[in-house]
């Protein structure tokens, strides 16, 4: 070796040294780091919440957990929508805004699938917060002419009703948007290993505290409303994924024969009669998860598959009945990520 490769050499190895010795510490420090836990209820629902970090930042997420309450709870008679609904005067925040546009962004993309409107009908049904059931055609013609994502509109400063009777539910989509709003709180405190839990609905970053990936399971469908079994049909990898869940499993009932589900098709004012069973969808934000989940179940496979096909950035495992027997379907992106 020539004299000055040698010098080269040795002026490099402090640099290598220093290198190796920060990794080391980096390490150390990252497995030293204590995961919190958090847990409560919001939305009602309960939430879950892991991450990796010094402190416990519970009342950081209680806060901004409130600042959607405050925007989307059709619970809470203070909301930002509960006085659109009932066209109270009010000023539209960015939380609101964001989640609206993006509603009226997913209804467009699945022809009126997903409908930030369809409360009315949920209602009906006996699905949402009144306990009817079985509306007669006429019924379900007169609450039609109030329901349709086409008939609201945000003008920039204030939403508009083509009928003042028109009210929105954000209960398909802020699930989703709460769980992505604490999950940009951790990002701002550069937490690198984290879940975020909310009613089912998951953003995850990094690793668990056992150093794996972290890994959800996808429960196995049942014709018993009551039942708490659990049984997982798969486990997924959903690492620095989103994922949510629709189904029509557990929010249900029957007339006569007949089985009536939760999920309203908002183009017909009646219950979907689709084979699908629930639909899980993975992709980088829980708000367009949580959303299309719920497309999907409106749909059915068929022509939920022609938007996948416009939205590669989304993946979906699918539980269906075919000839009485669980079948499933999952987008070729997701094998991967099949654990079990």
């Amino acid at each position: 070796m020539d004299e000055s490769r040698k010098k080269k050499l040795i002026w490099q190895l402090p640099f290598l040294t220093l290198l190796i010795v920060g990794t080391i510490l980096i390490i150390r420090q990252q497995q030293s780091t204590p995961y919190q836990k958090n847990s409560g209820t919001i939305f009602g629902t309960t939430y879950h919440i892991t991450y990796q970090y010094d402190e416990d930042l519970q009342e950081e997420i209680v806060n901004k957990l409130k600042e959607v309450d405050d925007a989307l709870s059709m619970f809470n008679k203070e909301s930002i929508i509960s006085k659109v609904n009932n066209n109270e005067p009010v000023v539209l925040n960015d939380m609101f805004v964001e989640v609206f546009q993006l509603a009226k962004e997913i209804s467009k993309d699945t022809d009126g699938a997903f409908d930030i409107t369809v409360a009315p009908l949920v209602n009906a049904w006996g699905f949402g917060f009144k306990n009817e059931q079985m509306p007669d055609k006429q019924a379900v013609d007169s609450l039609m002419t109030i329901v349709g994502h086409q008939k609201v509109n945000y003008n920039g400063k204030k939403i508009v009703k083509k009928d003042p009777r028109i009210t929105l539910d954000c209960s398909a989509i802020a699930k989703g948007y709460g769980v992505d709003v604490v999950a940009r709180l951790l990002d701002k405190k550069d937490i690198k290993n984290y879940l975020v839990e909310i009613g089912g609905e998951v953003v995850t970053k990094g690793i668990s505290e056992k150093r794996l990936p972290w890994k959800i399971g996808v429960t196995k469908p049942t014709d018993d409303a009551l039942s708490e079994s659990g049984e997982l049909q798969t486990i997924l990898n959903v690492t620095d994924k989103a994922m949510a869940t629709s189904g029509n499993y557990r929010n249900f009932y029957y007339k006569g024969k007949r089985k009536y589900a939760h999920t309203i098709d908002p183009k017909t004012g009646y219950p979907v009669q689709h084979s699908i069973l629930s639909a899980t969808v993975l992709t980088d934000r829980c708000v367009r998860a949580d959303a299309y989940a719920t497309a999907f179940m409106v749909m059915g496979m068929e022509k939920a598959k022609k938007v996948l096909e416009k939205n590669p950035d989304l993946m979906v495992y699918f539980i269906y009945d075919k000839n009485g027997q669980l079948d499933v379907w999952y987008s070729p992106s997701l094998k991967e990520k099949i654990q079990k």
